[in-house]
């Protein structure tokens, strides 16, 4: 049986950092809630859409994804999805595009909904969902869209695709120019460019500080860190803050402050969190003394990195976010988690297979095969949804966790 928190002392050493965190959140939906009485416009964008030359143009990016993220923490995802299957939409789509769709209406959700957009900024590179979802937004508000197409790169990165994504940046410049009335500031875009991949890399070394023994955080904690390297990346707000939650992990490894009391597992995750379960499973899975030091969802956005050239950020900026983890094949991806497993030391891995988002679960049995040929490790398939919890039972959860940690026990 597994130990419960309260038979252990002393219990683990909350993140100083997570208070500035909600403050700058806050901040940045007052921002966009008062654009208009500031003379600012509000771009609504897809979580992997290019977000540097709204930030270069002075536009503030707003993100349903990260909306609908908050909803299901919110624990309000339910609700509104029911809302959103009344109006007549189907109860197999995302999730994330019910409850914005919803809230759209009905002004609901734990902000009472998002800022009216004046354009709206759809890139394909994450599903094909956004492009239905974000038509649907752009006929309700009554405002500009505009699509960028990323094909699917399942083995390279081809000069055809480069050239194609590289047209459609330029497209994308010019309509921001039409909208905006202004012309494009490229100084000023290649500043914000430097700053989105300082503010990367920075994120990179904080979820790297994980592959220290005890963990000073886990990715439960990420996932709520992740925020600010999508709302907020390319600015000094970003880079600035990241800098500090970095100094703050460093100091706990230092200090040898874990985030799990006496971690012996260290588990590897797949795919979108549970949003309306999170304090849950890091408590379920605290009690077997397992801490969850990685994820796949997370680390995706620094993954491009490799692809970025700082000096010449508006020249990369195709490649970088075509070839990010959701846009490539599933042997890649498979080789990225069998790096991250290795990197991390990890004893087990844990897949979320998740209704609402069909491109990251479709190929995970394919990827759990390779998985298990090549690194022997045990491996957990969960059935849910990220935003939904009609998808989710607890009980059945809780018996097939405690059975996988008892196999890893068995095998350490």
């Amino acid at each position: 049986m597994p130990k419960k928190n309260s038979d252990k002392a002393p219990d683990k050493k909350k993140i100083k950092s997570a208070k500035k965190m909600r403050d700058i959140m806050t901040t940045y939906y007052l921002d966009a809630m008062t654009a208009g009485q500031n003379n600012k416009l509000v771009a609504w964008i897809t979580s992997g859409g290019p977000v540097e030359p709204l930030i270069a143009m002075d536009i503030i990016p707003v993100y349903p994804e990260n909306h609908g993220a908050m909803i299901g923490a919110s624990k309000m995802g339910e609700d509104l999805c029911l809302k959103a299957e009344d109006m007549g939409y189907s109860s197999d789509l995302c999730s994330y595009a019910r409850a914005d769709i919803a809230c759209s209406i009905v002004k609901g959700g734990p902000i009472g909904g998002l800022p009216k957009p004046d354009m709206l900024i759809c890139c394909n590179n994450i599903c094909g969902t956004v492009l239905k979802w974000y038509e649907v937004q752009a006929r309700l508000y009554k405002v500009p869209l505009f699509i960028l197409d990323t094909p699917v790169c399942h083995t390279h990165y081809s000069p055809e695709i480069a050239k194609y994504v590289q047209a459609q940046v330029k497209e994308y410049i010019t309509f921001l120019e039409k909208i905006t009335k202004r012309k494009f500031d490229y100084d000023k875009l290649n500043k914000v460019g430097k700053l989105a991949v300082q503010a990367q890399k920075l994120w990179k070394k904080i979820l790297n500080t994980t592959t220290n023994k005890p963990s000073p955080m886990s990715c439960f904690d990420a996932f709520f860190f992740l925020a600010l390297i999508v709302t907020l990346r390319g600015t000094q707000t970003a880079v600035d803050f990241y800098k500090e939650l970095l100094e703050e992990m460093e100091q706990r490894v230092k200090k040898g402050i874990s985030i799990v009391p006496d971690e012996k597992y260290r588990l590897l995750w797949d795919n979108l969190p549970l949003w309306y379960q999170l304090k849950w499973l890091s408590s379920k899975f605290s009690d077997h003394d397992a801490c969850l030091v990685a994820d796949t969802y997370t680390t995706a956005w620094c993954s491009a990195l490799k692809y970025t050239d700082q000096n010449d950020f508006l020249g990369s900026i195709a490649q970088a976010y075509t070839r990010i983890y959701l846009n490539i094949g599933i042997d890649q991806m498979a080789d990225q988690v069998i790096e991250m497993i290795k990197f991390y030391d990890i004893n087990g891995f844990i897949m979320h297979s998740n209704r609402s988002c069909k491109p990251y679960s479709f190929g995970q049995m394919d990827i759990m095969k390779i998985v298990q040929e090549k690194t022997k490790i045990p491996v957990l398939m969960i059935e849910a949804d990220m935003v939904d919890p009609r998808s989710f039972s607890q009980s059945q959860v809780e018996t097939r966790i405690d059975a996988f940690m008892e196999i890893i026990k068995q095998n350490s």
